[in-house]
């Protein structure tokens, strides 16, 4: 899986589930909106441990900005309130700082 694939994945299944606990507090949904919750929040780990890289944390600090960006999407699609141009820079500086974390050289020393 290439690692653009398993980030948005895991976006979309970490937003998903945290979501379905946002449901269940704040919007007065049913418990039962927590088992596909739980279920993409286990899915949005396990894509994690699939990136390509030796350091956990590396992953995952790169990771955020792709969170940040796929939040976002979600927040127009899903909730229907569209990111105004503040957003969309916040989004774009997050993402430039992931390509460097994630795509830099790294010494093997």
């Amino acid at each position: 899986m290439t690692t653009a694939f398993v980030y948005s994945a895991a976006a979309f299944a970490e937003i998903a589930g945290c979501f379905a606990f946002w449901a269940w507090l704040k919007l007065g949904k049913s418990a039962w909106w927590l088992v596909p919750g739980i279920a993409a929040l286990i899915l949005f780990a396990w894509l994690l441990t699939r990136v390509d890289t030796a350091a956990a944390g590396r992953a995952f600090a790169a990771y955020g900005g792709v969170y940040i960006a796929a939040s976002l999407v979600w927040l127009w699609r899903i909730e229907g309130v569209r990111p105004d141009r503040w957003d969309l820079a916040g989004a774009a500086l997050c993402l430039a700082g992931a390509g460097v974390i994630l795509l830099a050289p790294r010494s093997l020393a």
